[in-house]
């Protein structure tokens, strides 16, 4: 999780940046140890706002102003922008990139916030509902049946899998996993998980310290219409 950032910034006199805006973001703190903030302030630059880092679900939708942007995260809002340190973890957000998950880490040796900070495109012509964007953090092999699909990653990938099943309802999953340098297949998780056509999820096969099987967590992203910037 190491390797993972996210960013935000803030100032507590202008408007909050989620009443306006055409850009959207959730957060989530992946791998959060104990003591770790619960919540920071996000800054565009010109406005603010407090944000949840959940740990095991996505936060709520957050707005922000279109165009290329440097978001950064603070503790506390600054008098003013000047104010902000250059250390403060930040984050650069393309022109282009209207829908995005701001993914934060645990950095301890950043005095300004804690964290780091990864942008993920969620562009959703590229990531459409009922999909699954999988993120496999370990350095094992992945694979198996997801529904309808097969899945099939190499260590530290990514993949985006169509919709594993037709109608909304259960599915089977049955995954195993590769250590480098064995050929044999070990079991990772044989279950159901549920379906639902208006949802995306983001998944991440993690590792776990001292235990041999990886972890799957998967994050449910289901959206209101005003909350999507995806276009009719």
């Amino acid at each position: 999780m190491r390797h993972l950032l996210c960013l935000l910034l803030l100032i507590p006199c202008l408007a909050s940046a989620q009443s306006k805006g055409s850009r959207t973001c959730r957060v989530l703190f992946l791998g959060a140890p104990d003591g770790a903030p619960e919540k920071l302030q996000l800054f565009d630059g010109s406005a603010s706002q407090e944000v949840e880092l959940p740990r095991m679900n996505l936060s709520p939708v957050y707005k922000l102003p279109a165009g290329p942007l440097v978001i950064r995260m603070l503790t506390t809002a600054p008098a003013k922008p000047e104010a902000v340190s250059p250390d403060a973890p930040k984050a650069a957000i393309p022109e282009a990139m209207a829908e995005f998950y701001l993914l934060v880490s645990n950095d301890p040796a950043n005095k300004i916030a804690p964290v780091k900070l990864q942008i993920i495109d969620a562009d959703p012509a590229k990531f459409k509902k009922g999909q699954m964007m999988w993120f496999n953090l370990t350095p094992n092999s992945v694979g198996g049946q997801v529904g309808t699909e097969n899945l099939a990653m190499a260590a530290n990938s990514k993949t985006i899998l169509n919709a594993p099943a037709a109608k909304n309802g259960d599915y089977n999953v049955n995954l195993s996993f590769r250590t480098p340098g064995d050929e044999r297949l070990n079991p990772l998780c044989e279950t159901k998980w549920q379906y639902d056509a208006g949802t995306r999820t983001v998944l991440f096969v993690i590792s776990q310290e001292g235990v041999r099987i990886p972890r799957v967590l998967g994050f449910p992203d289901y959206r209101e219409p005003e909350e999507t910037n995806a276009k009719p």
